[in-house]
């Protein structure tokens, strides 16, 4: 394979799959994008995005237009395939490979000797090699570097993606990759490609080591966020203004506790904590309790929101009048995967009596969770401030953060992000 010029597959085109696709476009490949959703394969067809991410519309669109890009929903032969696909975990928190599985298989008739095959999608440990079982049971004439070691047909890897939503696109070329190979030619041969479009560092490892740093990462953040989490519990009980209290931690030169919130969410952090801990259940201690605060901060929110309608409609001798602000899972994106926004705001609308007013600028329509209920309407910020006795922030958009302070004066607040206090 020369990866000066390569033809690419890249299978699934989400928030990671179709960034990838459109860099490898970017920089000269020839990316054919496979998904099963054929509203994405005819929107990306016609160069244009299903997510909003910044700079990737102007990116789809050249790289659609220029030919290098096309999508299907039927894997074609390619040099390279690049599988970035969901890993959602089943009930009791148990990693759900389905999706992995399911691209494997569906590949596997396009293999060719010299192929590269490399797992994107974050994963449990050993999941490089289970992908490596399903390409040998579709194609028991290859020989794989599972059996094979250098002697293989196919080269195999692992290379997480470790990229912030609504910076993708930039962290996609800037940031460092660790790359496990099944062997070390299936590292170099991954790395090969990948150093035609990222600026950062290419570092070699084993695809065990690779798929524990990505969960490791993930699982850092959320211990950390744990602990802001929990701080914000203790302040209550102690009365204790968090917000205050962690500022002035922070001047500590050694320290620097992050802001809580009102739980965790989106794909990774949310999620890949739980893969350590089902890989390893009985040492994996520390991160399955910061897994516990995080999963429970949603509820003690909650009972927050229920306290302060219950002192409002007391007040007003009336029942209220409530919005929510924000449904992502972090500021100034779409992204509503795992989101404790968007389940808090769903078990308001449940138990209100009245329509609730959602706000969340980066989707047109709500997610049928929510409208489902017949009692939400998706309106602009200052209409729900207007029209609410109690304004519930869950998102710190950079617009929230920006409304004039006196519209809020008379207005019961509930601001789990700290925006406004």
């Amino acid at each position: 394979m020369q990866a000066s010029k390569t033809k690419v597959s890249v299978v699934g085109l989400g928030y990671i799959g179709l960034p990838t696709a459109a860099v490898l476009a970017s920089v000269g490949h020839d990316v054919i994008g496979v998904d099963v959703d054929t509203h994405v394969v005819n929107t990306v067809n016609r160069g244009e995005t299903h997510i909003v991410e910044p700079d990737l519309d102007g990116l789809v669109s050249s790289a659609v237009s220029s030919g290098r890009l096309r999508a299907t929903t039927t894997p074609e032969e390619a040099d390279a395939f690049l599988i970035a696909v969901p890993t959602p975990f089943k009930e009791g928190k148990q990693p759900d490979l389905v999706y992995i599985e399911a691209a494997a298989r569906a590949l596997a008739p396009k293999l060719r000797q010299g192929n590269l095959v490399i797992l994107e999608s974050t994963s449990p440990v050993g999941a490089t090699e289970k992908l490596s079982d399903w390409l040998k049971q579709e194609r028991p004439d290859l020989r794989l570097p599972s059996l094979n070691g250098e002697e293989a047909d196919i080269y195999i890897a692992y290379c997480p993606e470790r990229v912030l939503p609504g910076s993708t696109v930039t962290e996609l070329v800037k940031n460092d990759r660790v790359i496990g190979g099944m062997t070390i030619e299936c590292a170099a041969r991954a790395r090969a490609l990948y150093q035609t479009f990222v600026r950062g560092e290419c570092i070699l490892t084993d695809a065990r080591t690779a798929e524990m740093t990505k969960l490791t990462e993930n699982s850092f953040r959320d211990v950390n966020i744990a602990f802001a989490n929990e701080l914000s519990v203790i302040c209550d009980e102690l009365d204790i203004n968090v917000w205050e209290l962690i500022t002035l931690a922070n001047r500590h030169p050694r320290v620097n506790i992050l802001k809580p919130g009102p739980g965790v969410g989106g794909h990774c952090i949310a999620v890949d904590p739980w893969f350590i801990v089902d890989s390893a259940p009985e040492s994996a201690r520390l991160i399955r309790t910061a897994r516990e605060v995080n999963d429970a901060k949603p509820r003690w929110v909650e009972n927050k929101i229920e306290q302060a309608i219950a002192e409002a409609s007391k007040c007003l001798g009336r029942s209220i009048h409530i919005a929510c602000l924000g449904l992502a899972f972090k500021p100034d994106i779409d992204d509503l995967r795992e989101s404790p926004a968007l389940e808090i705001a769903h078990t308001v609308i449940k138990n209100s009596p009245n329509d609730v007013l959602v706000v969340e600028p980066y989707i047109d329509t709500l997610p049928h969770s929510l409208s489902d209920s017949g009692k939400a309407r998706l309106v602009d910020t200052a209409t729900a401030i207007e029209h609410s006795d109690v304004l519930i922030l869950l998102v710190d958009h950079t617009q929230f953060k920006t409304v004039d302070r006196a519209s809020l004066v008379g207005k019961v607040v509930v601001d789990t992000r700290g925006a406004w206090t």
